[in-house]
C-alpha cells in the first residue's frame, strides 16, 4: 500500500497504462500473425496489402512509448525481408 495519495493515483495510473499496453501488444502480435501465415502460404498480395498497416502499427506502437523505436524498426525490417 502507497504511503501517500499520490501513490495511490500512480498505482491506478499504472494499472490503466499496463491494460493499454497490453491491448496494444496482442493487437500487434495478432497483425504480425496474421503476416506470418499470408507468408507461409504463398499469398505475397495479401501480404503485400497487409504491410503498411502492421508497420503503422509498430510506429503508433513506439511513437506512444508501448515499444522502444529501435525494437520496432527490427520487428519491420525483418518482417519486410520476408516478404522478399
Amino acid at each position: 500500500m502507497p504511503t501517500r495519495k499520490s501513490g495511490a493515483k500512480h498505482i491506478r495510473a499504472d494499472e490503466k497504462k499496463r491494460a493499454r499496453n497490453a491491448r496494444v501488444n496482442a493487437a500487434l502480435k495478432t497483425l504480425a500473425k496474421k503476416y506470418d501465415q499470408f507468408i507461409t502460404k504463398g499469398d505475397k498480395e495479401s501480404a503485400k496489402k497487409i504491410f503498411p498497416i502492421l508497420s503503422s502499427a509498430f510506429d503508433k506502437a513506439a511513437k506512444r512509448g508501448i515499444i522502444h523505436k529501435n525494437n520496432a524498426s527490427r520487428v519491420k525490417s525483418r518482417l519486410a525481408r520476408k516478404l522478399q
